[in-house]
């Protein structure tokens, strides 16, 4: 490494001094360090390093392959005087067996002896095993059989077999007295850089990136981008005093840590409690597309082929014939407006100068957005008033300005920031407490009991910090004393949360339930539907003891089922997507009562065209039916009883054609089996006359049953409007 930092800084040197000495006023590499630091819940962060350089200068940052991937991804570089950034570059590392296929030897990544001298078939090679030695060439390696005289067991050894120069065949047992050295130099030197390529692999991936400037004098430089760290945690303590009248303490901490191998000193720091959508992409690594492999033709000889035809032919692009057609893609972008003067009331933030600002510097305006959390692609910035009043507007209010007096935490669209006001010092791997709030909170000391737990101590707190507290671990001071802990969900500003931190010994919960049905509480009659309701009573009785020597408020969390309502005049002090929270005073030594009353409807539905007489009388007996009301379902039920006999009459005559069909049917097939007989005149005269008077008689069905469907259809439509006209709301019960 020293090696290769003297050889960088000699031909930097040497390249500096090409440079006109007006335009070179710098020649070393310039660091820009950390200057702020967005945080996020995702494990990803945001970082910004910012500084001076001074004429053609070069900067470095440093960064590990992991970081590299995310910042390739998201960096943005602005120069924010009367100069440009002319290029960034970093040292590609491809992958071990890519670079493993450059060389002259055949091996991978881990290979074996065997691996190794067959990769040196043909080379030059001394070989001495105890007394034994020669020179020549390798032959090849091969694995034989052999048997163990001292255990019997067979094993495989292996033979290496060389050509001497005097080309004789020798062959050696590769065993731990065998020596092996390679006699061509070039041949040693690959295998050298073969040991240095699996060697670097094994090396810390320490990836630089330089930043290549031009312009003259002293200016600002900004550099942004996105990579991932450890997710920083949120922990809180809150402070009760003894003196009852005063309001608790609540201080929240912000566990932060440095891993990117560079101290922060003096950093804007900004913790967001949300997670921007971010991902992982190995774009640092080079990329190599398999490519087909095409065997060549065995002979030059072209094979005649057909074509096929055109099935519409076109105009080949249009033009004039010696005009080449368009390339495929589009068009390239339009030229720079030059830059404006002035201050930011000249810069062009909409229309189409805006759209080219952004492709000349992309990213520049979303890198910065922790509203968004989203890093912009890599970005070559501009010097002149535009890039610096855009960039200066866009990174610096947008994300890191606050207006005076406003709190630290603040909301960002879903998310929520905390913005430490005073510059923050972390040393590379260090971690650190940050104080994110201190503030009075609203509050009151609870006994929290619930069917599914036992009682605790709970602080019922309105969050009157100002900033929405983000989930975390707390601790409860009390009496000078540790008193318990627990964790907490986020937290709106002026937000009331129950936040239980210990068991309470001294309250005892005992509840009793009482279930009652109501026959019948409503009923509701509409277009011949109706609508029959039942109601079910719930009453749980809760008995707490209380036997400390303080009075206890205890919460009392009672289910809230779905299509259950409180009884008239119970109100909850508040109720959540499945609780019911009561709250219960109990003075010392005593025992307090609460009583929870619901009501549960049930709904039936019914239409009136079913009605039977036995639901008549049910509906009597529970005196649920006004007495006109009753009258109407009863000449609901004779209109039905006229409809079933018009239907009884209608279905007997029916079965009578059906049976005199069949008859007849019989008939004629006795006729037919007489044909020649000597009994058919006879027979068919009696036949005859008894086949007209069935055909009178179907004629006389008809016509009836003509009539009494008629008859039915008009009772139908009846019943229909004795259907619609009755109309009942009543309520009982209640």
């Amino acid at each position: 490494m020293r090696i290769l930092a003297l050889l960088f800084a000699l031909s930097f040197t040497l390249s500096a001094q090409t440079k006109p000495a007006a335009e070179s006023t710098s020649d070393t590499s310039g660091h820009l360090p950390v200057k702020r630091v967005v945080l996020y819940k995702n494990g990803v962060g945001y970082f910004e390093h910012t500084g001076r350089v001074r004429g053609n200068q070069e900067v470095d940052i440093d960064f590990t392959t992991a970081q590299l991937n995310d910042v390739l991804k998201s960096l943005t570089v602005v120069d924010l005087g009367e100069g440009r950034v002319t290029g960034v570059r970093y040292n590609s590392i491809a992958p071990l067996d890519e670079r493993l296929r450059g060389l002259r030897l055949p091996l991978g990544a881990k290979p074996t002896r065997e691996d190794l001298l067959n990769a040196l078939l043909g080379a030059r090679v001394e070989v001495r095993s105890g007394a034994a030695s020669a020179t020549g060439k390798i032959l090849s390696v091969e694995t034989q059989k052999k048997e163990n005289s001292r255990t019997d067991e067979t094993v495989d050894v292996s033979f290496l077999s060389i050509v001497t120069d005097a080309g004789e065949l020798r062959t050696f047992e590769l065993n731990p007295q065998t020596s092996v050295r390679i006699a061509e130099k070039d041949l040693s030197q690959e295998l050298n850089r073969y040991f240095g390529m699996v060697g670097s692999s094994r090396a810390k991936d320490v990836r630089r990136m330089t930043i290549a400037t031009a312009g003259s004098g002293d200016r600002d430089m900004l550099v942004s981008y996105v990579s991932e760290v450890p997710v920083w945690k949120t922990t809180y303590r809150i402070v009760i005093p003894n003196d009852p009248k005063r309001q608790p303490l609540l201080q929240g901490w912000a566990i932060v840590d440095n891993t990117i191998g560079e101290d922060w000193k003096d950093v804007k720091l900004s913790l967001v409690a949300g997670a921007p959508q971010s991902f992982i992409q190995q774009i640092s690594m080079p990329l190599y597309a398999r490519r087909p492999v095409v065997a060549l033709p065995e002979t030059a000889q072209l094979s005649p082929q057909t074509h096929e035809a055109a099935l519409e032919e076109g105009d080949g692009g249009g033009g004039d014939k010696d005009t080449l057609a368009s390339p495929v893609g589009p068009p390239p972008p339009p030229p720079f407006p030059p830059p404006a003067k002035g201050g930011p009331e000249n810069l062009p933030l909409n229309g189409r100068n805006f759209s080219q600002l952004i492709q000349l510097s992309p990213g520049a305006a979303r890198g910065s957005d922790i509203g968004s959390g989203s890093g912009g692609g890599m970005g070559y910035g501009t010097a002149g008033g535009v890039g610096r009043n855009f960039y200066m507007e866009q990174q610096f209010q947008a994300a890191s300005g606050r207006e005076a007096g406003e709190p630290a935490g603040r909301e960002i669209g879903e998310l929520f920031s905390y913005d430490i006001k005073q510059p923050i010092t972390i040393g590379k791997d260090q971690s650190a407490l940050v104080p994110i709030v201190q503030a009075r909170v609203e509050s009151e000391k609870v006994t929290i009991w619930n069917a599914n737990d036992i009682p605790r101590r709970a602080l019922w707190m309105k969050n009157t910090s100002g900033a929405t507290l983000d989930s975390g671990s707390f601790s409860i001071i009390e009496g000078d004393s540790f008193a318990g802990e627990g964790l907490l969900d986020p937290i709106k500003p002026n937000e009331r949360r129950l936040l239980s931190y210990a068991a309470d010994q001294s309250v005892h919960v005992a509840s009793e339930d009482e279930f009652k049905d109501q026959p019948i509480t409503h009923v509701r009659i509409v277009r011949g539907m109706m609508t029959v309701t039942h109601q079910t009573q719930s009453k749980r009785t809760y008995e707490i003891r209380n036997v400390d020597k303080e009075e206890r408020h205890v919460v009392i969390e009672h289910p809230a089922r779905a299509g259950w309502k409180l009884a008239d005049g119970l109100k909850p002090q508040e109720t959540t997507a499945s609780l019911h929270r009561f709250l219960v005073d109990v003075k010392p030594n005593d025992t307090a009562k609460l009583v929870v009353e619901e009501m549960h409807p049930e709904f039936s539905n019914i239409m009136l065209s079913n009605l039977t007489s036995d639901m008549i009388l049910l509906y009597s007996s529970q005196r649920v039916l006004k007495p006109e009301t009753e009258q109407a379902f009863r000449r609901i039920l004779d209109q039905k009883n006229e409809i079933a006999g018009f239907d009884a009459q209608i279905s007997q005559r029916q079965d009578e054609v059906k049976t005199i069909s069949n008859d007849q049917a019989r008939v004629r097939e006795n006729m037919k089996a007489l044909k020649g007989s000597a009994e058919e005149k006879a027979l068919v005269q009696r036949y005859a006359s008894q086949m007209n008077s069935q055909e009178d008689r179907l004629a006389t069905l008809r016509t009836e049953i003509a009539s009494l469907q008629e008859k039915r259809q008009g009772a139908s439509q009846q019943l229909d409007k004795m259907l619609m006209e009755v109309d009942v709301d009543e309520a009982f019960g209640q």
